[in-house]
């Protein structure tokens, strides 16, 4: 991956904690391009530019809502707050039914109610419209051009310490994010594929509301399984080591590439595969987490990115993943850079077990908010693990496949008695914002 792609994917990851950054975070993202990643300043102010933290004149939020700063100066404040968020919630309700509809200013539906949202905060503050009103009146200095004409592009610590700031955005504070796992903000994306490679199950493509989760950085390794292992036996009857596992829950090769209730030497930090969907559950429940549903993982894989092949873009090599026998293995977790959610190994490397059942015409049928296939609920999944009998999904694509087998929409299904030597997992936990 050349450094140009690996700042974009920097950039689509800040974009992910939020969307707004002050001229301060621009310069320092701009000096950071320049220095770290070894980006030309020409590169760096359309790369900018291009993620939508950067535009090179003032959104004017009086337009937004079809008003002027005049209008608004001789109404009462009461009026203008009643009117603001009148005009708000009528704009953000029309996008929301617009669904992934593209708009004639070349915004997608989400960016546009992010801008609602900004333009409500600002307006409806009686000294940030004031002082907005003066900025559109008078302008402001064209951060672009100003850097693009600089010839100091020497990053210094203020500009570390901005951006820094603008990584912890938009982070409620009554959410602890765990260091190996990552926050994935609420909202919704565009899920599925209409690409000449997809398949029938990956169409319609449809648009899916998720609620905010945190998911883990990794898939779960072989030392992370082991010490749920160590745990299980422990217990006056342990049920998922490798001698004591009921048949109901695996196929018979369960852990059969272990000694035991040892992992392969040298190998404590590639992802545990050889686990069926009973024991992949059996472990998240026992660190306090769940797996993903088919909807949270895909919306988590595109990394902010819109209909994208890859959680990187639309093309895919050696240096993007392990597939298609490069390497013809695990190898330690975390090789290959991160998406725009800080999120690694998502596509390649192995299959990751999924929450759901699988359905073939699930997407025929698609439910908007939090999605999720099967006859019982999540709830009753998660508390009733043992019972399922069906299907369930797994997704992401392992070291063996091929390109169009390795895209971020592919669906796989899998009997939960699957242990196959490239099925693993990684666990996601809920958040209350």
């Amino acid at each position: 991956m050349s450094k140009r792609d690996e700042f974009v994917l920097f950039i689509n990851r800040l974009k992910a904690v939020s969307s707004t950054i002050t001229n301060e975070q621009r310069k320092g993202l701009l000096r950071q391009a320049t220095q770290e990643y070894e980006i030309s300043s020409a590169d760096a102010v359309e790369i900018m530019i291009e993620s939508g933290l950067m535009v090179g004149e003032i959104e004017n939020y009086f337009a937004v809502f079809g008003l002027t700063s005049d209008e608004l100066h001789e109404w009462q404040e009461n009026v203008v707050t009643a009117h603001i968020d009148a005009k708000h919630k009528e704009l953000y309700s029309t996008s929301l039914r617009a669904g992934g509809l593209p708009r004639p200013d070349g915004k997608t539906q989400e960016q546009w109610r992010t801008l609602l949202n900004q333009a409500r905060d600002v307006l409806i503050d009686p000294q940030k419209r004031r002082e907005h009103a003066v900025k559109i009146q008078n302008g402001e200095s064209d951060i672009l051009s100003e850097f693009s004409k600089s010839d100091n592009y020497e990053l210094v610590e203020d500009d570390e310490i901005a951006i820094t700031e603008l990584s912890h955005q938009n982070i409620p504070n009554d959410i602890v994010v765990p260091d190996e796992m990552v926050y994935i903000p609420a909202g919704q994306f565009q899920m599925g594929s209409n690409d000449i490679e997809s398949n029938d199950d990956e169409k319609p493509v449809h648009t899916a509301i998720i609620n905010a989760f945190l998911m883990d950085k990794y898939p779960v390794t072989n030392s992370d399984f082991k010490e749920f292992l160590i745990a299980d036996a422990e217990r006056i009857k342990p049920e998922w080591l490798s001698s004591e596992i009921n048949i109901t829950y695996h196929d018979g090769g369960y852990l059969n590439h272990w000694d035991g209730n040892m992992y392969p030497h040298g190998k404590h930090d590639h992802p545990v595969t050889g686990v069926s969907w009973f024991a992949a559950m059996a472990y998240a429940q026992w660190v306090g987490k769940r797996l993903p549903t088919e909807a949270e993982w895909e919306k988590a894989a595109r990394g902010q990115l819109l209909g994208k092949k890859y959680p990187w873009g639309d093309s895919i090599n050696v240096d993007d993943a392990n597939y298609f026998y490069n390497i013809s293995d695990t190898i330690s977790v975390g090789q290959y850079p991160a998406n725009g959610f800080g999120l690694y190994d998502m596509c390649g490397h192995i299959w990751e077990w999924c929450l759901d059942a699988y359905d073939t015409d699930f997407y025929n049928r698609p439910t908007s908010q939090n999605p999720f296939s099967g006859t019982n609920s999540l709830k009753w999944v998660v508390d009733n693990f043992k019972r399922v009998k069906t299907s369930r999904v797994l997704r992401g694509g392992p070291w063996g496949v091929d390109s169009q087998v390795a895209r971020v929409s592919q669906r796989f299904a899998g009997s939960p008695t699957d242990t196959l030597p490239t099925f693993g997992f990684r666990c996601v936990m809920d958040v209350t914002t």
